[in-house]
């Protein structure tokens, strides 16, 4: 028996290809795109602007399914963990983030990742597969706080640019009049820096992009980022350089400090030197120790030197506030378990 094919997480080119496909009206793929983004339909049957013989037509062959999470967790400080299931047996996890008038949903774009980030507890997982664009968006509009949120942050598990061709259909579907109609300046996609797949990014989206940095030495880089070998931090600013970042299109650093690897005023210097001709900022995230990893984070004196440092050197530099590190929620915690393993 034929699978039947989830509506959810369809593009309005993918939903004409439907109605070309089963000879029905033109404007039922825009309609069905109202149902499923706009309205937030659960089932077909609510699609009710849909002639009864189309919506039984479309029964025949499509379903529309999302999933509620299977577990929760909320931190002291209101930090949310939720837990889906994907697949048989594979869980991945997303992380709601209130502050004041703002409420970021971090998602996932796969199941583990391949990336092998050392201090990264979902990269010592192995990858166990892609989601699907209906997986990504999921974690979206199944989860309470939805019609709240203001900003998606893809820096959850997994790499971006490792499953794009998903990634980019959910940011269609987020960005477009005929979806959710949200500002592609209230997203934001995080990578270790796969070359190629940025050019794609920068031209097929314009959402914020958020580069794993780390370290601004090579070697030292790749101590900690196998991924620094394909492709070294030098050609990924080369590439960047080349971008217009004068508007509102933002391109951020991500830079964890490590206490005695790249805390010290060398490693500032040399951040320095490397951004300083690019419009960007550089965010200071705190380590947060996992068991198995034989990294240290600093002390918040060392951080707000650092920052201070970088501050005076023209470069916008953050310090990112740590949240859900009682609920394995903070950055580089997330391992997709249910909270009873």
């Amino acid at each position: 028996m034929v699978p039947k094919t989830n509506l959810f997480g369809l593009t309005l080119a993918d939903l004409q290809q439907i109605c070309n496909n089963e000879k029905m009206p033109k404007f039922a793929a825009k309609q069905m795109a109202d149902w499923l983004y706009k309205k937030r339909s659960n089932s077909i049957d609510e699609m009710t602007n849909l002639s009864l013989k189309v919506r039984e037509q479309l029964k025949e062959k499509y379903v529309l399914e999302k999933s509620l999470p299977v577990d929760s967790q909320t931190s002291v400080d209101g930090t949310k963990k939720y837990l889906f299931a994907v697949g048989k047996n594979e869980y991945i996890e997303s992380v709601y983030i209130p502050d004041k008038d703002r409420a970021t949903l971090c998602i996932s774009s796969q199941i583990g990742c391949k990336m092998g980030c050392r201090f990264c507890v979902t990269g010592k997982q192995g990858f166990k597969g892609n989601l699907t664009a209906a997986q990504i968006l999921n974690q979206i509009f199944s989860i309470p706080e939805s019609s709240a949120l203001t900003n998606i942050v893809y820096m959850g598990m997994g790499e971006p640019f490792d499953n794009f061709d998903a990634v980019l259909k959910s940011i269609q579907v987020l960005t477009s009049e005929w979806g959710v109609a949200m500002s592609p300046r209230r997203i934001t996609v995080s990578t270790v820096g796969v070359i190629p797949v940025i050019r794609d990014f920068m031209e097929k989206t314009e959402c914020h992009l958020a580069v794993s940095l780390h370290v601004p030495f090579g070697d030292k880089r790749q101590e900690l980022m196998p991924m620094q070998k394909p492709y070294p931090h030098t050609e990924i600013l080369r590439l960047l350089k080349k971008y217009d970042w004068s508007g509102q299109r933002r391109l951020s650093f991500e830079y964890i400090v490590f206490k005695n690897f790249n805390d010290d005023e060398h490693s500032a210097r040399k951040l320095v030197e490397i951004l300083k001709h690019l419009r960007c900022r550089v965010n200071l995230i705190r380590f947060h120790s996992s068991e198995g990893v034989p990294l240290e984070g600093v002390a918040d004196d060392k951080m707000i030197a650092f920052r201070d440092y970088l501050t005076n050197e023209g470069i916008i530099c953050t310090i990112r506030a740590s949240r859900g590190e009682d609920i394995m929620a903070a950055c580089g915690l997330l391992a997709g378990k249910k909270a009873d393993e």
